[in-house]
């Protein structure tokens, strides 16, 4: 319910945010409109395609995107007043927004955006799709792979494709937008008919696509209509699975038929597209909502990757952090300003809550007792985890003459994890640098890139393995 319902509504509530904004500005759509056909439309599908239909929309709706912000980025690129990316990449106020790194004498940009992710975030936070330990619909994806394989080539291509490739045309546009609209108050005065409340720096992407011809318009409409309802369907898939098999059949309904369950995933489908749309409705901004949404997954990242290394991690660690993170971000985000104290900034307040909420899943751990020993067992020879965590366990299971098959290595999987991480980043600076036309950093990032590819490739077993169905390992 928390991952599924909580969390995912504010997700879906910062994607139909941006749809407001889009059809506010570019077809004059009020927000309940956008709300309400927008909603109609990706719900009904969602329903009648099921897991199936939702990746091949997906993958559909992905190109038509990708189409879309390109030809975008193109027209927006070489209108009179940027004339052109070489123009618009030396244009005074958008020199400062190219560099790899921020300033380092300045330490409110250096510190949110270097520090607070390289040495805390990429641990500590949960954000779906991209959350430590795996989960979500991306495992979701996996699990729906005819072997080990596919589901591990899939989801690297999936990465690439989501970072590397997809954001460069929006950069450009919002790249643009400085020299067009260098204020919210030109955004106002250019769009006067807008919400006030609605006009905030995430309104200049949409307001640059006014400047496109109405058929290319068209093609770019369709493409944003594309990936928004590919997202929502993905999250709707993804919920309403989380609530009719782990939370209905589990607590509610044990005997359920498959018909009730189907029933279950689609009247949830609509209760949680109703939810985010109301939730929505209430947000101004995506950064807004991005920062509620990193600021309730502060603390628990470091559970979702220990879980799987580590046999003393129980459900009421994963309880404590997910309880203790939601109440200090709803304490920041509606009672700390009437307690007096210090005005915190977003990166503060995200460090407290990863301090405290860390702190208290590692007590709670400690006090409270082990999963019983059976499901322990029954876990490890399903899941064969390496690793010095599990060794009490695999001990045991030796003892009692079962046989068992040590899983994949951990400095394997370490090497494959910054291999990867290597790769799609160099990737995203490699198109990058080729768009800067800045030959010398774009050679480095290439070479970075490749070598991260060869190494990827000698240190992950999956990606040599045949593409036949595994077998069930640790029976006796």
């Amino acid at each position: 319910i928390y991952l599924g319902v909580v969390f995912n509504c504010l997700v879906m509530a910062s994607v139909i945010l941006a749809g407001i904004k889009l059809g506010g500005v570019l077809v004059g759509a009020t927000p309940i409109q956008v709300v309400l056909v927008t909603g109609t439309i990706t719900v009904v599908y969602t329903l009648l395609g099921g897991l199936r239909g939702v990746i091949l929309t997906d993958c559909f709706q992905f190109v038509v995107a990708m189409f879309g912000s390109i030809a975008a980025a193109y027209v927006v690129c070489n209108l009179p007043e940027v004339g052109g990316l070489s123009n618009l990449l030396q244009h005074e106020e958008v020199r400062s927004k190219t560099a790899l790194l921020p300033d380092f004498s300045d330490m409110d940009a250096l510190i949110p955006l270097i520090v607070i992710p390289f040495a805390v975030q990429w641990w500590s936070g949960w954000y779906p799709g991209a959350e430590p330990g795996g989960g979500g619909y991306v495992a979701q994806r996996m699990l729906g792979a005819r072997s080990e394989k596919d589901a591990t080539l899939a989801t690297l291509l999936f990465q690439v494709a989501h970072y590397s490739l997809r954001p460069w045309p929006w950069i450009i546009v919002a790249l643009a937008s400085i020299v067009v609209f260098p204020n919210l108050e030109s955004i106002q005065t250019a769009f006067p008919d807008i919400d006030p409340q609605f006009v905030q720096d995430d309104l200049a992407y949409p307001a640059m696509l006014t400047y496109l011809p109405s058929g290319l318009l068209g093609i770019v409409i369709a493409s944003l209509i594309a990936a928004f309802m590919s997202t929502i369907s993905t999250h709707l898939n993804w919920g309403a699975s989380y609530i009719a098999h782990d939370f209905y059949r589990r607590f509610v309904n044990p005997k359920a038929t498959e018909q009730r369950l189907v029933a279950t995933g689609r009247w949830s489908t609509v209760g949680l597209m109703i939810v985010a749309g109301a939730v929505a409705l209430a947000l101004e901004s995506a950064m807004e909502s991005f920062s509620i949404i990193l600021q309730i997954g502060a603390g628990t990242g470091l559970i979702y990757i220990l879980r799987w290394f580590w046999w003393r991690i129980n459900a009421f660690t994963e309880i404590t952090g997910m309880a203790v993170s939601l109440a200090i971000a709803m304490f920041f985000k509606f009672g700390y300003s009437s307690t007096g104290l210090p005005e915190l900034n977003s990166w503060q307040q995200l460090l407290t809550g990863v301090v405290i909420t860390t702190l208290s899943w590692m007590l709670v751990t400690v006090v409270t007792p082990p999963t019983d020993r059976e499901t322990l067992k029954k876990f490890y020879r399903k899941i064969r985890p390496g690793g010095v965590g599990w060794k009490t366990v695999r001990d045991e299971l030796a003892e009692s003459g079962v046989h068992v098959e040590t899983g994949d290595s951990i400095t394997a999987g370490l090497k494959a994890m910054m291999a990867g991480t290597f790769l799609v980043y160099s990737a995203f600076f490699s198109t990058g640098y080729l768009l800067y036309q800045s030959w010398g950093c774009l050679a480095i990032s290439l070479s970075v890139c490749g070598a991260s590819a060869i190494a990827l490739w000698k240190s992950w077993p999956s990606l040599r393995i045949d593409g036949s169905p595994a077998k069930p390992q640790g029976t006796e």
